[in-house]
């Protein structure tokens, strides 16, 4: 499981920065944006896209031990997005032993409680 979890967080990065550093190189993020901003697909895709950064950083601000942390986590993936996310999980998965089981994973500091 370790292994899996570990390969489809490196293929995100991976795919999550090819394709940031080529958009990137063909236009700069505020033009980009200044262009597709009057689409309602394009800010409906964005709020989408910042609601469920939103709920993947609740979970780690809750898993995390410190609020330096969580706001570090915060401004981490409210600016990089699912680079960060995929950051985030190879980090939990270099930490994490399997012997301890998924919900180690999954809950961190709250594995084995129950609240």
């Amino acid at each position: 499981m370790k292994t899996f979890l570990t390969i489809i967080g490196l293929v995100v990065l991976a795919l999550m920065l090819y394709a940031t550093i080529s958009a990137s190189l063909h236009q700069d993020i505020v033009s980009a944006t200044r262009q597709l901003w009057p689409d309602p697909w394009f800010r409906a895709t964005l709020a989408d896209a910042y609601c469920g950064f939103l709920f993947f950083w609740l979970w780690v601000a809750w898993r995390e031990q410190s609020l330096a942390k969580s706001i570090l986590w915060f401004v981490l993936i409210m600016t990089l997005g699912n680079i960060a996310m995929a950051g985030y999980l190879l980090v939990q998965l270099r930490r994490w032993q399997p012997a301890e089981g998924i919900d180690s994973l999954l809950r961190g500091k709250h594995a084995g409680n129950r609240s």
